[in-house]
Parts: structure tokens; sequence; C-alpha cells
């Protein structure tokens, strides 16, 4: 019983890079014991869906070898239209009848056949009809078998196991709640912008009451800038990155379009704030985590800020978790903003749900 359950890696297949982080327990909190990205080739994963699987695992088998991570279990995670979190009312029911009866409710809610879906749910508030509350909330997670399985396909093509598959919104919970705790009272936006999306967990204590995965990111500013100012995909992505000068072409002549991309990020972030407030019971945000790469975008922060008026703050996955930059050759500070969704997973262990 007392046991220590098995560690796994936290692997985060993103569109542009993989990574992986290995954690041990030390004290009250975590040690980084295995780290390393990996690029993946353009295009090899598309809006979340796998094109060119034996370039995913060959870059994981490379990842794996290159930093000498041994262990072989890995716990990996989803995000994008193939993914759908819900919160649901239902009738006050025993664990038992909720268990029988989540297959045929699930229907109602997942625009999916139920037959292809791998379904997980967890109990928000379990009700009180003495109180009158007569439902009880219930958190829905459904994920497309198939992208699950091709998921799992490359990970089992690079000699790695997948034994948990989590939801990259969920990842990023675990992650913050490790190092920045619960507040009850406090409303938090956790807002992760990768390369094909931007992944966003609204928190009230530490319950999930909202999450949104918009397919925009770090790609549709490299897009834009190959479309507008006529640049090859290189030197787009380096002017991205923030590199003065490319091949004749300047940061100046880039800044207004990522600019305007990054309004278009804002318009959606909007739209899922709007959805929150309109079915929350209080309206207020108090404050905004934000991580990825591509929150490191062209006036993204500024105009964040200036748009919802509340805190905005990098998010930190290794505030209490050890990092050990001389080992890992690199500064936690460069990397912290790409790696967020990696360590909720680290966080799991064999067994977990």
């Amino acid at each position: 019983m007392f046991r220590r359950a098995k560690a796994l890696v936290g692997l985060d297949i993103g569109s542009s890079a993989v990574k992986a982080i290995e954690l041990k327990p030390s004290g009250k909190s975590y040690k980084v014991t295995g780290f390393g990205t990996e690029p993946l080739p353009p295009d090899s994963i598309v809006d979340g869906a796998i094109i060119d699987g034996a370039a995913v695992a060959d870059a994981i088998r490379r990842l794996f070898d290159g930093r000498g991570i041994k262990t072989k279990d890995v716990a990996a995670s989803l995000s994008g239209n193939a993914v759908i979190v819900k919160k649901i009312s239902l009738p006050i029911m025993s664990d038992a009848e909720l268990a029988e009866s989540i297959y045929w409710e699930a229907e109602q809610y997942i625009p999916f056949d139920i037959q292809d879906v791998n379904l997980d749910y967890q109990i928000l508030d379990r009700g009180d009809a003495a109180a009158g509350k007569g439902t009880m909330d219930v958190l829905l997670v459904a994920a497309k078998k198939e992208k699950i399985a091709d998921y799992t396909g490359v990970i089992a093509q690079a000699g790695r196991s997948a034994v948990v598959v989590d939801v990259d919104a969920f990842a990023l919970q675990n992650a913050y709640e490790v190092n920045y705790g619960i507040d009850p009272n406090a409303v938090v936006v956790l807002l992760n912008a990768g390369a094909s999306a931007t992944n966003i967990n609204i928190l009230q204590g530490d319950q999930s009451v909202f999450t949104r995965d918009i397919s925009m990111g770090g790609n549709a500013y490299t897009e834009a800038l190959q479309r507008e100012l006529n640049l090859p995909f290189d030197v787009a992505d380096a002017l991205k990155r923030g590199q003065p000068a490319v091949d004749g072409a300047t940061y100046d002549d880039a800044r207004p379009v990522l600019r305007a991309v990054t309004e278009n990020v804002m318009l959606e972030i909007q739209k899922t704030f709007d959805f929150f407030k309109a079915t929350a019971a209080s309206d207020k945000i108090d404050r905004i985590m934000l991580s990825g790469g591509a929150s490191r975008a062209e006036g993204f922060t500024e105009m964040l800020t200036e748009r919802f008026e509340a805190p905005v703050e990098p998010f930190d996955p290794f505030k209490k978790v050890t990092f050990d930059s001389k080992r890992f050759k690199t500064e936690s500070s460069d990397i912290a903003p790409t790696v967020a969704v990696a360590v909720g997973p680290a966080l799991r262990r064999v067994g977990d749900r």
C-alpha cells in the first residue's frame, strides 16, 4: 500500500517539437532528473493530427537516447478538435448509477459516435437535495480512439510505452497546482499558446470550470509572414522569433504583420472569456498565467494585459520544481514557457486514472 508508484516521463508531442521531462520526488516537491527537447520537421503534425508518424517516432527516439532517459513508460497528452471537455449537470445519483449511465448521458453532448471515443469523467459537485440542489456537476472528457491510437502508436514505434494519456488543459492544471498551490476563492486562467493551438483552462479553486482549444498558435505567425512579406519558411520563422534581420527582411517589416496575428488570437481569447462569463456565477478573472512558445510573440503579453484588465504572469513550471541549469546546460527561464505542458504528465504515475 505504501510502495511508491512508478514514475513516468512526461512527453509533450507538439507541432514543432517533442519535449520530455522526468521528475523525482524531492522534499515537499520534485526535481527534474531528465529533460530534453527535439525539433520536428515542418508539417509532421498539422492541427494536432500526426501526418508523418515515422518522423515523429524518430524525434522521440533521438530525444530519449540523446538525453540518456532510460524510463520506458511515458505519460502523453492531447488537445485539439478530437478532444471534448464538457461540464454537464445530471440528477443526483450514486457512483454505481453514474458509471452505468454515463455513456448514455455523454451521447447527448459529444459530436462523435460514442463507440469511437474513450470516455472519462470526474464528479465536481455531488449536489445536495436537502439544500435545494437536486443536480450534480460532472466533468466529461472524451477523446477519439483514432487520435489516441495515433499518438500511442508513434510512442511505441520509438520503443516506449504510453501508459497514461492526459489532456493538455489538465496537464497544465497539474503543473500549476504543484507550483502555485490552490486558492479556493481565485479564478485563474491557464493560457498556453503553442505552435498550432492555444489551450485555455479556467480554474476556480481546484476545479476546471471552462476549457477551450483555439486552433491558432505560433504557426499562424510564420504563415502570415510568408504570405504578407513573400518570405521562405526559414526566414519567416527566424523573424517571428525576434531576429533583427534575416536575408534582407527586418523585424521592423515583420512587426505589423505579427501584431495583426496577435490581434486575431486576442479576439478568439475574448470569445472564450465571453462564453465563460455567460455561464459562470461571477465574471471576475483574478490572474492569467501565460505559457507556450507563441506567448513570446510581438505584443502578446501587452495586448492580453490591456484587453482583459487582469494581472498577466509568465507561468513558471519550475517555481517549486528544482531544475539544475548546469546539469542540463540551459537556464530554466529559457525553456519554462515551452515545457509547461510536459511537466503535467510527468507528475502522473502508473495506474492513475
